[in-house]
């Protein structure tokens, strides 16, 4: 007879008449008194003929029958309060709630193809030394009358009101920000940006790369502060601009139709590097190499005629922070357009940029580079370790995956800079870069199609796409399809950053 029907003491309480089914586990019943008194099944002690029951105990070996008492001991848990905030599910969120819970950055709206604006503004914003120095700007910002805000120094007020955009940006509460005074201050001191269609009177579409350089030229030109390499000098100023987003090179101009000609050389500084793109070019190391040695004519004093020369430049400098144009557009003829180049051109997420230095400074960032490589190593033969260690946990077993103990890893020397590298603030004192920002253009013209920022994440390896106001969050694997080929969204300005040294 399996069901029967039992009474139960606890404490000064006693449950009569409480169903039991002896086929079931002694768990199950244990349960159910967990439902009736709140102790919990591994708090409970029932008294049975030989001890305690045990989970497992069989039921029908107690030989029990109707109306038996069971005496049970044990001290009721406290009950699982209700949360103090309702609770809201994903699908019932608005987009500011959305942008909260992911910690999504604020988006920009689009007040009439701004894109190219808004584009550039959000990869800047993963540069945190340019950051810094835009807070401490001075500048009153820009107000609410555009016309009394470009009077005096139109630089300064481009830079304040940049300065008051990206605090608002930051403090935003809003899933998206409508840049309004910025962009409406950005078209009165560069008019080119204010141009409307004549057709349809609505604004036009403009390059984000042009927009990019002229928003440096402010910037390097405002925010100078002082010079961080020789204390005794304080009374001079650098631009953080040209501190952490200016290189130099080596440029030297070999005459090919006269090689008795004496070469010239030079230094001259670059605020980012182009990569060349011909039938030749797939990945991004060969349009910079094209780039960087280059043909063209010019006049030759010793020949008193045209000639051709060879233009090599090697790099002597590397900043923190590398900016890389893609060259994508060229003016066509026939249309009257600045057509775009649609070839795929593949670019890494960690860039080497050692072989386009020169000699001397090679040397120099081989110590750095070497200790980022085997901190690196280091660093996937631990995660290896750790990802075959746990596979075979599960399985019961105590060796790592590799069927022997881990090998430990010998720790990294000091690592020593070269002193000038190490005075260099605002250097890249390794060459060694990771992807940090990429400008997209989608469409066949730089005065139409689209343009979108993608930026990485600093807290996870995902990204950000910032599709005007529309931001979402993106994997690596979708910004390695950016690479071009067809009609889809194609880099046109890559942002570097320098690796961080192991410490």
């Amino acid at each position: 007879m399996p069901h029967i029907k039992v009474n139960v003491k606890w404490n000064a309480k006693r449950f009569d008449n409480v169903d039991l089914d002896t086929d079931d586990t002694a768990l199950t019943f244990k349960t159910q008194l967990f439902s009736l008194t709140g102790v919990e099944p591994d708090r409970q002690k029932i008294l049975v003929k030989g001890g305690m029951l045990k989970d497992d105990t069989n039921l029908n070996t107690l030989n029990l029958k109707d109306g038996h008492t069971f005496m049970m001991m044990g001290t009721a848990g406290e009950l699982p309060k209700a949360p103090e905030k309702k609770v809201v599910f994903l699908e019932d969120m608005s987009e500011t709630q959305l942008q909260k819970a992911y910690d999504i950055p604020s988006g920009l709206q689009n007040l009439g193809n701004t894109c190219y604006l808004n584009a550039t503004l959000q990869c800047l914003r993963a540069i945190p030394e340019l950051q810094t120095a835009l807070a401490k700007a001075p500048g009153s910002g820009v107000g609410s009358s555009v016309s009394s805000s470009v009077s005096g120094n139109a630089n300064q007020k481009v830079t304040s009101g940049l300065r008051d955009l990206y605090r608002d940006l930051n403090t935003s509460a809003d899933a998206d920000y409508t840049p309004l005074a910025f962009v409406q201050l950005f078209r009165a001191v560069f008019p080119k940006y204010n141009e409307r269609s004549r057709t349809e009177g609505g604004y036009l579409q403009q390059d984000a790369e042009e927009c990019w350089t002229e928003l440096m030229m402010v910037l390097r030109d405002q925010l100078r502060q002082p010079a961080a390499t020789d204390a005794s000098s304080s009374s001079d100023t650098t631009s953080v601009v040209d501190q952490y987003m200016t290189g130099e090179m080596e440029v030297t101009m070999q005459c090919d139709d006269n090689p008795e000609e004496a070469p010239t050389v030079k230094v001259e500084p670059f605020y980012k590097l182009s990569c060349h793109i011909d039938k030749d070019t797939n990945y991004l190391a060969t349009g910079l190499e094209s780039a960087l040695t280059e043909k063209l004519e010019k006049r030759s004093s010793t020949l008193d005629r045209e000639a051709t020369y060879t233009r090599t430049a090697r790099i002597t400098r590397l900043p923190a922070y590398l900016v890389v144009n893609f060259v994508r557009f060229y003016w066509k003829n026939d249309v009257n357009v600045e057509a775009k180049i649609m070839r795929k051109v593949k670019f890494p997420q960690n860039l080497d940029m050692t072989e386009f230095c020169r000699t001397d400074l090679q040397a120099k960032l081989r110590p750095a580079k070497e200790a980022i490589r085997e901190a690196e190593e280091k660093q996937a033969m631990d995660k290896a370790n750790t990802a075959g260690e746990t596979a075979m946990q599960v399985d019961g077993a105590e060796t790592p995956a590799t069927g022997k103990a881990a090998e430990t890893t010998k720790p990294a020397e000091s690592l020593i800079l070269d002193p000038s590298l190490k005075s260099d603030v605002g250097c890249n004192p390794s060459g060694q870069y990771e992807l940090c920002a990429v400008l997209t253009h989608i469409g066949r013209s730089s005065d139409s199609g689209h343009y979108i920022a993608w930026v990485r994440n600093k807290k996870t390896d995902d990204w950000f796409k910032f599709d005007d106001d529309q931001v979402s969050v993106v994997k690596e694997a979708d910004i390695e399809k950016l690479a071009g080929g067809g009609d889809w969204h194609t880099a046109y300005i890559c942002l570097y950053r320098a690796k961080t040294l192991p410490a």
